[in-house]
């Protein structure tokens, strides 16, 4: 159990090795892109520290695929925009800048967590139902976190200051996030059937902190509050922002 937290430290090593020059020339172009890094290699360093078979390996390309997907665009958006927003009050404060990269480090491992455990077990795993409805939710939840990023990315190039609402968004206020929700919930059933019941009480903390994460800390809730601020006032914004799911890219009834 407690070879776990090398993980943990490797996860924490990463965001200090990428924080540093991150802080000294005061670049936002290392932090997603420490993100996404850090799930590639404690997904690799768990990966080649025990027994191989295919279920792991599906497993690791998974995450691959994910990460490197999510790590590739939010480089290149970052590149083309030049800072995040998110980091202007804190970017020139050693403190708290650092407690956000630690921070990251931190829920890097929880939510790796039930797939380190699947890796680390000295087992030959077969597949099941559960490995094929896991890789299902996952290839849904990363077709529609994909598509939803390259709309936003295309129609913000095309108009600045106004929010978008075509494509996915015209059904969901935020289905990326949704679709990165639905990529670690399949991941996480991928993994249900080769954990024991007690490993599972607090394994399934790797899917509910990411969509904790999503919905009540970084992600959502800064969007919001940015749009609320900046469309404070506009009956369109608002008429949208009450027709219009939060999460599901579905129609709600009129």
């Amino acid at each position: 159990m407690l070879e776990i937290f090398y993980y943990l430290g490797i996860s924490l090593i990463i965001q200090i090795i990428l924080f540093i020059p991150a802080f000294l020339f005061k670049t936002d172009k290392l932090t997603d892109l420490s993100y996404s890094l850090s799930f590639v290699i404690l997904a690799f360093f768990a990966f080649v520290s025990t027994t191989y078979d295919a279920v792991k390996l599906i497993l690791l390309l998974m995450i691959f695929i994910w990460a490197i997907r999510l790590g590739s665009y939010l480089f290149y958006r970052i590149n083309k925009i030049g800072k995040d927003t998110r980091f202007d009050n804190i970017r020139n404060n050693f403190f708290k800048f650092f407690m956000f990269w630690f921070l990251q480090g931190i829920s890097v491992f929880l939510i790796m967590l039930n797939s380190i455990f699947v890796f680390n077990f000295e087992s030959n795993y077969t597949f099941n139902y559960l490995s094929l409805i896991g890789v299902a939710i996952w290839g849904l939840g990363l077709s529609i976190e994909t598509i939803s990023d390259i709309q936003k990315f295309r129609f913000k190039q095309k108009n600045k200051g106004v929010w978008i609402n075509i494509g996915l968004w015209k059904y969901a206020r935020h289905p990326n996030y949704f679709g990165e929700m639905l990529c670690w919930v399949g991941i996480f059933v991928f993994t249900v059937f080769y954990l024991n019941s007690i490993n599972l009480i607090y394994l399934v903390i790797s899917p509910l902190f990411i969509i904790f994460l999503l919905l009540f800390i970084t992600g959502i809730p800064t969007i919001e509050k940015k749009y609320d601020a900046q469309f404070k006032g506009n009956k369109n914004y608002l008429l949208y922002k009450q027709k219009t799911n939060l999460l599901l890219p579905i129609k709600l009834k009129n």
